[in-house]
């Protein structure tokens, strides 16, 4: 989509003293623009050329909220949702020092620890990039993850080309094997798509998440996938600090794979190339391609 786009959008939503957009890198799945206002100032828009849904940016306003107001987290001030479009407080990129790793470990543990919830899910579906979370209430939290967080990819067109019989055979034994390779985890309130591009901060240099798929789930979803998408050198004193503040076993690297299968598996079902998505699926499931 170009950025003259999502200055007719802005427009036709009320916001006639945009002056121009100016295109930001980074989404995968939407357009964003950083767009200037006649006083100077700038806001940040995103809108997708057809939205998947009429709530997709509704789902991720609220996520928004949750994490601010439930999760203690910062987040940037919403300044106007609709179908077509999300207008967002302008954030800093991420400083890259140990300190700002360690205060972003203080506010994802308290976050974490903070919010525990009897269920598992959400009192709506939201949106991973393009897909639909599902987010349906389970009290199960091997139930709710099987179903609602790995099975529910293998319908996809693009994870049905990439994963073969025995691959799918597999991803079926690793979930109802579930309970033996995880710990029994209560529910909390997770960000669910936390990745580096989705950490930010805020013009005071405190750390701002961006992009949420909220949902009530195991804290360690939120972990597995910052753990696993190359985080940069300076964040090793978040995962020491995180796992000292949340009193996490010697054990949770090697749980780390297997939980972020969920996040393989969409990027498969999104993206075209998966960026090794594919080959990281099977290599994990290996152990699973034979009945014990």
């Amino acid at each position: 989509m170009p950025t003259s786009l999502l200055l007719e959008r802005l427009h036709a939503a009320g916001l006639t003293d945009i002056a121009a957009v100016e295109p930001v890198t980074g989404g995968l799945a939407a357009t964003a623009g950083l767009a200037r206002r006649g006083d100077g100032t700038s806001v940040f828009v995103k809108a997708f050329g057809e939205p998947p849904s009429s709530d997709v940016f509704a789902a991720e306003a609220e996520g928004l909220t949750a994490l601010r107001e439930a999760g203690g987290v910062a987040t940037p001030k919403i300044i106007l949702t609709d179908r077509d479009l999300l207008v967002l407080s302008t954030l800093q990129p991420r400083p890259e020092t140990e300190s700002f790793w360690e205060q972003f470990a203080h506010a994802l543990a308290r976050m974490h620890t903070t919010t525990p919830h009897p269920r598992f899910g959400w009192h709506r579906d939201n949106w991973l990039g393009r897909r639909r979370q599902v987010n349906t209430w389970d009290d199960d939290g091997y139930e709710f993850f099987a179903q609602h967080r790995l099975l529910r990819w293998l319908g996809e067109h693009r994870v049905r080309q990439a994963l073969d019989a025995t691959d799918r055979a597999a991803l079926e034994r690793l979930c109802d094997r579930l309970p033996e390779l995880l710990p029994a985890k209560p529910a909390c309130l997770t960000h669910g798509d936390l990745w580096t591009l989705n950490i930010m901060a805020t013009p005071d240099g405190r750390p701002a998440l961006i992009d949420p798929a909220v949902s009530y789930t195991w804290a360690e979803v939120d972990l597995a996938h910052l753990w696993t998408t190359a985080p940069p050198p300076e964040a090793h004193v978040f995962f020491e600090l995180y796992a000292e503040l949340t009193g996490l076993d010697r054990d949770w690297r090697e749980r780390m794979p297997i939980l972020q299968l969920r996040q393989h598996l969409a990027v498969i079902a999104q993206f075209e190339p998966d960026w090794g998505a594919a080959d990281i699926v099977r290599a994990t499931l290996t152990p699973f391609r034979h009945r014990p």
